[in-house]
């Protein structure tokens, strides 16, 4: 049972929906009041366009936990019809594909409550948000997921500010580790010779999961800085 559960958890990492829907099934057969195993199959059949099916067991988590965080939250979701925006399964291992210099793949600093991360899928669209020389990675609800390493963040607030553009993606969650891929999407021609990522940046560390970071973003009630209210930082 617990090889079947950690298939089932992979084929969410990896947007393959309807095998995790089959494999959640699998396992419900031998207890159908798994809550966790309740709420992946509810996810998975939000994830491939079942709202009806999904909110029937999200409405059965909350028969067995009245308080189900996760469950919740979904049904909110699902209910305002404010579903994330996310690659379709098909395209997620396209998506990754790397690029010397043009891609990154990024694990995140100070991650948020696992309540939160916890629903992030794999090929979610993130967003980009800078904060007084940080670079804060929010949901499409602009709700807190992480922050960006400070080498990082600081190169790509210099590239922001000269016009470049970048889009971020979930890759996968990993209990309270969140890592995303970033792609420069336009590069503009001020930085033709530059590459956005430096192969020579080292990964870090992951701190607490409300670390300091997170802390100070709560505090000041998701107003991030656009980039015009940002410092050039110099040239690397």
């Amino acid at each position: 049972m617990t090889h079947l559960k950690n298939q089932a958890i992979q084929t969410a990492l990896t947007g393959d929906w309807l095998n995790a829907i089959s494999l959640n099934k699998s396992i419900l057969e031998e207890n159908p009041n798994d809550i966790d195993t309740l709420n992946r199959l509810g996810f998975a059949l939000s994830s491939v366009g079942d709202a009806k099916e999904a909110k029937i067991i999200y409405q059965k988590v909350l028969s067995l936990d009245a308080q189900n965080p996760i469950a919740l939250r979904n049904l909110k979701r699902l209910s305002s019809n404010t579903s994330a925006k996310i690659v379709a399964p098909a395209q997620v291992s396209n998506l990754f594909i790397e690029e010397p210099g043009r891609t990154k793949i990024i694990e995140l600093l100070n991650s948020a409550d696992k309540k939160v991360i916890s629903i992030l899928r794999s090929g979610e669209i993130l967003q980009l948000a800078i904060k007084r020389m940080k670079i804060f990675v929010l949901d499409q609800h602009k709700q807190y997921v992480g922050m960006l390493p400070d080498d990082i963040g600081r190169r790509l607030i210099r590239f922001m500010n000269g016009g470049n553009t970048y889009e971020a993606y979930v890759k996968s969650v990993d209990g309270n580790k969140v890592t995303i891929f970033a792609r420069e999407v336009k590069r503009t021609s001020r930085f033709k010779n530059q590459p956005s990522f430096s192969p020579s940046e080292r990964p870090k560390l992951l701190m607490s999961s409300k670390g300091k970071g997170y802390r100070k973003y709560e505090a000041e009630n998701d107003e991030y800085e656009s980039n015009d209210e940002t410092n050039h930082t110099e040239e690397e």
